[in-house]
């Protein structure tokens, strides 16, 4: 595999649009990409569609655990959990806007292969308001069994996946009664993603278009014919 580094552009900090149907969606499929990138300079925006109030303000302390120091800016909405299909034209009204006002180096957001209709319907829509952005595609694991073949990996060491589970315990108490809401289920998918990445543990996302652009040569400035 060939690694690919995750900079900011000379001058300015990463900017991060991380998206998520409900609150706990953007730390279960990207906790641990969060907890890397929260040691740099780093502008992150939060979009999350539903929730009630009590699991906004769990997402709002989730949100500061995972990125302390980040330039960050949550918007919460509440749409019809579990019913975001049926308010197709609200998502793509708060997605459109969202684009209208920002434009991310990097965008986290549920897949369109997702089996969940609110994460599928976030999945179909964003590729139709961000058309110039890298968009990685988290997973979320469900009772659904629609867990696919990723094709980009982010590395945790033990430390941080570890981490990432005791903070998505700390921030949301409301889920704890879950069947599949335990260290078992987070931290098996993610030491299967490291077995894939020959590393201990990862989180893993699909891409798909990037753009693969050839270093300069060093001594000439121009990129190779």
């Amino acid at each position: 595999m060939l690694p690919l580094r995750l900079e900011p552009p000379p001058g300015r900090p990463l900017s991060v649009l991380a998206v998520g149907a409900h609150p706990d969606d953007v730390e279960i499929g990207a906790g641990g990409l969060l907890l890397q990138l929260a040691g740099r300079p780093l502008q992150v925006r939060y979009v999350l569609l539903t929730g009630t109030a009590e699991r906004q303000d769990e997402a709002r302390s989730a949100a500061q655990a995972f990125l302390p120091g980040a330039d960050l800016a949550i918007d919460l909405f509440q749409l019809p959990e579990s019913r975001l299909p049926a308010a197709w034209t609200q998502v793509k009204e708060v997605l459109a806007e969202v684009a209208r006002s920002c434009s991310p180096d990097v965008i986290l957001a549920p897949s369109a292969a997702d089996a969940h209709q609110d994460h599928r319907v976030i999945g179909e829509i964003l590729p139709t308001v961000f058309r110039d952005q890298l968009y990685l595609a988290y997973e979320i694991p469900k009772w659904d069994g629609d867990l696919g073949r990723p094709s980009v990996y982010v590395p945790l060491s033990e430390a941080q996946a570890r981490r990432k589970v005791e903070l998505l315990h700390e921030c949301y108490p409301s889920q704890h009664g879950r069947d599949w809401w335990d260290d078992e289920v987070f931290l098996g998918l993610a030491r299967l993603r490291g077995m894939e990445c020959r590393a201990r543990y990862a989180e893993a996302f699909s891409c798909t278009k990037s753009l693969l652009l050839p270093v300069a040569r060093p001594d000439t400035g121009e990129t190779p014919k």
